[in-house]
């Protein structure tokens, strides 16, 4: 989580005595937990959700641009954002705070050719 986003995550620390900080850690926990990205063969599948699920799949013949951005903190604790693009200007999946996702971008390609 730390290296997800560093500067929520040290504020949330320095809330801790405020019990604010503990609620807020351990919501974001379990929303991390809960989001699963998966590549195949096939398609790429993110699901994410406690309560109400999203569920977003996009085969992978559709796929048109894969975009992996990453700030300077990003790059030092190796996580970033996913961008899968389809058609149009816009990405069918953003998904944030994955760890090493140069590695997934590297997978969608290799299961795409």
């Amino acid at each position: 989580m730390f290296a997800d986003e560093p500067g929520k995550f040290i504020l949330a620390c320095l809330l801790i005595p405020f019990v604010v900080g503990i609620v807020w850690l351990a919501w974001w926990f379990i929303t991390n937990r809960s989001t699963v990205v998966t590549v195949d063969d096939e398609r790429v599948t993110v699901r994410r959700g406690i309560f109400s699920k999203e569920n977003i799949e996009v085969e992978m013949t559709s796929i048109r641009t894969v975009r992996v951005d990453q700030t300077f903190v990003d790059r030092i604790f190796n996580c970033g954002i996913l961008k899968v693009y389809t058609a149009g200007d816009n990405p069918d999946i953003v998904q944030g705070g994955l760890p090493d996702p140069v590695r997934l971008r590297t997978a969608m390609r290799q299961a795409r050719d």
